[in-house]
């Protein structure tokens, strides 16, 4: 029993100490964002890495979430012959559904995975190169120079990101809906129309520019604690990833029940 509560207590330590260097390293980044001007080629350089090299993919997952969305919602009325009932309808709760959750949250978790992961195993070499130390040395902070750029980038372009996505998306889901049971553009498009709410636009891209400043945050802190050389890179990708997906669902759930 006292090896348990041990266990436990050790646990709860390291997290809270895992959540106070993530609020140290914000404090540090929000610190240095009136440079944002001054520096701003390192902005655009990490703003089109996470947003231009991303958008290919964004684009696919997009098409294919505002399909399968469709797909379900209309199998599932259909299941039950409403699809006659539901068909004014359809439109306005599929883009619902993609504004809020969908196109957020997946983008996120695309974004984490590529975006999130090249940042941990970028810093992470540095870190364990002491390429990091050799800034220190030339009175160059790391916070300025790697932390900002990276996190500013990301929470400016994944709203960016999410709306094109909601647009490919939404185009998937009339194409879906109008190949298997024959909507027309007008039945569609003025269904999302009567019952579209611009807070739904808002909450959906607020999530993004949350998620994609917590992506960034944790692929920073997770590549400055890298140790352990190439290997140690690898388990800080992998952790970093991990990391951002369940803070990406987690904040999804609070925000959705605050908002």
């Amino acid at each position: 029993m006292i090896i348990l509560v041990e266990r436990i207590g050790r646990s709860i330590l390291r997290f809270a100490e895992e959540v106070g260097r993530l609020v140290l390293l914000l404090s540090a980044v929000v610190r240095y964002i009136p440079r944002v001007v001054k520096d701003r080629k390192l902005v655009l350089e990490q703003m089109s890495i996470v947003g231009a090299d991303s958008l290919p993919l964004v684009i696919l997952i997009g098409a294919f979430t505002g399909a399968i969305a469709a797909l379900q919602a209309t199998n599932l009325f259909a299941k039950f012959n409403l699809i006659g009932i539901a068909r004014p309808f359809i439109g306005g709760s599929i883009a619902t559904v993609v504004f809020t959750e969908l196109t957020p949250v997946l983008t996120a978790l695309v974004i984490a995975g590529r975006v999130g992961g090249a940042m941990t195993a970028q810093l992470g070499t540095m870190q364990v190169s002491e390429q990091i130390d050799a800034l220190e040395m030339m009175a160059i902070d790391k916070n300025r120079y790697l932390s900002m750029p990276r996190v500013i980038a990301a929470l400016t372009m994944m709203p960016v990101l999410a709306v094109f996505s909601n647009v490919v998306a939404i185009l998937g889901a009339y194409m879906l809906t109008s190949l298997k049971f024959d909507f027309s553009v007008q039945m569609f498009f003025d269904s999302i129309q009567r019952f579209f709410s611009i807070g739904e636009i808002v909450l959906g891209l607020t999530k993004s520019a949350v998620f994609g400043g917590v992506t960034a945050l944790i692929g920073c802190h997770v590549g400055y604690m890298t140790s352990g050389g190439a290997e140690g890179v690898g388990k800080s990708t992998v952790r970093s990833f991990t990391l951002s997906a369940a803070s990406i669902l987690l904040l999804d759930a609070v925000l959705g029940g605050v908002l």
